[in-house]
């Protein structure tokens, strides 16, 4: 009779996060893994053919993770808002992860932050839509920027570089928000690009 399974596919999975949470997502290794459960690794390929299934599943654990924190941040008063805070407070808690999802694109694995910012913006484009009395393009456009530069801080955060405190960065976010959202009002056909820069410029200049 074959020896019985001690451990099921989600324990191996949480073993997993644990090490990619701990040491980086490049740490997900058979031994690794086996390491943090305290068994060989033949536990392991009994719900996994290869390494790629395990990390794909550690992946996708991250991504759920991150979505939760959106989440959070979308039931907030001022939705966008929201989620530039709960986006910065993922960068600040789960650094490991963060890189795996926005810093890196791991073989055989999606990824990557332009990824991430599409994932994001279908989370909040309703939102931002009802919020801030926008079209479906104009408010993905306002997502975009915000969350570029939402990706500039938690990036300096992530890689300890960062010299502003969280009041300064939301203080930021706010002036941006609130600058991109007046130009888009102000602007026709800026979100489209249907706009003469020269002259819009020129007028600025001279106030």
């Amino acid at each position: 009779m074959p020896p019985k399974v001690k451990f099921q596919k989600e324990e191996i999975v949480s073993a997993a996060v644990r090490v990619a949470r701990k040491r980086g997502f490049d740490a997900v290794t058979a031994r690794d893994v086996a390491k943090e459960l305290g068994v060989s690794v033949s536990p392991i390929f009994t719900y996994f053919d290869t390494m790629e299934q395990l990390r794909a599943e550690v992946y996708e654990f991250a991504r759920g993770l991150y979505r939760a924190y959106i989440e959070r941040g979308l039931a907030e008063a001022i939705p966008f808002l929201g989620v530039w805070h709960q986006y910065l407070a993922f960068a600040h808690e789960e650094p490991e992860l963060y890189r795996l999802l926005f810093l890196t694109k791991p073989d055989n694995v999606s990824g990557g932050a332009m990824e991430a910012l599409r994932f994001s913006q279908d989370l909040a484009r309703e939102s931002i839509m009802r919020t801030y009395n926008m079209d479906a393009h104009t408010a993905d456009c306002y997502f975009r920027n915000m969350w570029l530069a939402a990706f500039s801080f938690a990036t300096l955060v992530v890689t300890d570089d960062c010299p502003y405190t969280d009041e300064e960065i939301f203080a930021i976010g706010t002036e941006l928000s609130l600058a991109i959202c007046k130009a888009y009002k102000d602007i026709p056909g800026l979100p489209e690009g249907n706009f003469d820069r020269d002259a819009i410029f020129k007028e600025l200049v001279a106030r």
